[in-house]
């Protein structure tokens, strides 16, 4: 269906509008014509009514069509204006629509094609227009929440760059602490351990049995105090970027066993069982001696800390492209699947709360999981709740002093150093059962 057009005619000569009204009526328009004789009324109505277009005389008693389409400008009214012109006006049309009008139109020229045929271009050019203006409009609001959007994310940026830096400066201030405090609190403890360890020789001194034991558990206490400062040593070390690698020749086998023995009596008081399995042709390594012996505690010592009862087992075997595995197996409590990507994390902990019910400072899978990244090597882990965990790491028999020196980034899940899957880990282990071992 045809629409309807709102049409106004704007001319003092009653001939004229009415040549327009019966040219447009005979080409079939649908119209809405309205027609006023002078400017101020066709001003007056175009500030109320929409249009759809306007045919204007040039000549008007009260004013020129220049000033009418000025006022229309001005007052953001935007019509399609056809410019009626009289004979010899056309130069005046163009300057007319160089200020805004849309066409122009000879009165000797009106007819009912030529008519028709401008008000159809006209209205297209000006919806046109309109479209392009909406679309500009669109395109700079867009433009300017672009701004206003990177204006707010270089904000953000500044604040976040700003927050960095100030993280970056407690980073390196906590680290400088822990290192300062860890080093200044050992030669404490150590003084303790040693007149302790003095008190404690039969030669020394003559205790009787209750201030023994009461030195006993001084020593310890201090014992475990230490190794706690330890942690926090190599930890803030291993976040600078200052621990290194001291690779030497070693027999694997001798440290194992001196590390198992060393760990017995904390087995023993548990009434745990460690089982040592071995598969080893050549047991000599090009490693750093003192970070094997780190590892072993750390997960020994876990092992002790989270099984209340049955065995403890730890396997040293051969691997193909000269590389070693040593594992530590046990029947505690477990490890949740949800829990796995939180235990390599420093200072984490399954328990965080201040009433757990096992200590520690929650670094050593942290410093187990760096020490193996700087040797080259893999961390394994199996676990089930209720039935128990194995840790095993893999490490070259020897290492190149060439890798990097681990830092902060380190610390982290999800690397390609840790493997994690939730299964028995007896189940797994089954076949090497059969290894030598002995039980101490």
């Amino acid at each position: 269906m045809e629409e309807t057009l709102k049409i106004l005619v704007v001319d003092d000569d009653e001939v004229a509008r009415m040549a327009v009204r019966r040219a447009l009526t005979k080409a079939g328009v649908r119209m809405e014509l309205s027609e006023m004789c002078n400017g101020n009324d066709a001003f007056s109505s175009l500030k109320n009514t929409t249009y759809d277009c306007v045919f204007l005389d040039y000549r008007l008693p009260d004013q020129d069509g220049l000033t009418l389409i000025q006022k229309l400008r001005s007052w953001q009214i935007k019509v399609p204006l056809v410019i009626l012109t009289a004979q010899g006006d056309e130069q005046i049309a163009v300057e007319l629509m160089k200020a805004g009008a849309t066409d122009y139109l000879s009165k000797s020229r009106v007819s009912s094609e030529t008519l028709a045929q401008i008000l159809r271009n006209a209205i297209r050019v000006h919806r046109a227009e309109m479209q392009a203006a909406l679309a500009n409009q669109q395109l700079k609001e867009s433009n300017e929440q672009l701004i206003r959007k990177n204006q707010q994310l270089e904000r953000q940026r500044q604040q976040i760059q700003l927050q960095n830096l100030k993280l970056s400066e407690a980073s390196r201030l906590k680290s400088q602490f822990l290192a300062t405090m860890s080093h200044e609190l050992r030669t404490p403890m150590n003084a303790i351990i040693g007149f302790s360890q003095i008190l404690l020789r039969p030669k020394f001194a003559q205790l009787t049995h209750k201030q023994a034991d009461m030195v006993e558990r001084i020593l310890n206490n201090g014992k475990h105090l230490l190794v706690l400062l330890n942690e926090v040593l190599d930890f803030s070390k291993l976040e600078a970027g200052r621990l290194e690698l001291k690779p030497e020749l070693f027999d694997l086998l001798k440290v194992v066993n001196s590390t198992v023995t060393e760990m017995r009596s904390l087995a023993e008081a548990k009434n745990l069982s460690l089982i040592v399995q071995t598969d080893l042709q050549n047991s000599v390594l090009y490693n750093d001696s003192v970070r094997v012996r780190q590892i072993l505690v750390n997960l020994l010592s876990n092992a002790i800390k989270f099984t209340e009862s049955g065995n403890i087992w730890i396997e040293v075997r051969e691997l193909p492209a000269n590389r070693v595995a040593i594992a530590v197996r046990d029947t505690g409590i477990g490890i949740a699947p949800k829990d796995f990507k939180h235990i390599f994390e420093a200072f984490r902990q399954v328990d965080q709360s201040i009433t757990r019910k096992y200590p520690g400072t929650g670094l050593g899978l942290a410093i187990i999981d760096s020490l193996v990244r700087m040797m080259g090597g893999q961390i394994f882990l199996e676990s089930q709740l209720g039935v128990g965990s194995m840790f095993k790491i893999e490490i070259p028999r020897q290492i190149s002093l060439q890798n990097p020196v681990t830092n902060i980034s380190a610390f982290h899940w999800g690397g390609e150093s840790i493997v994690c899957s939730v299964r028995n880990p007896h189940e797994s282990s089954k076949a090497s059962m059969g290894y030598p071992h002995r039980q101490l």
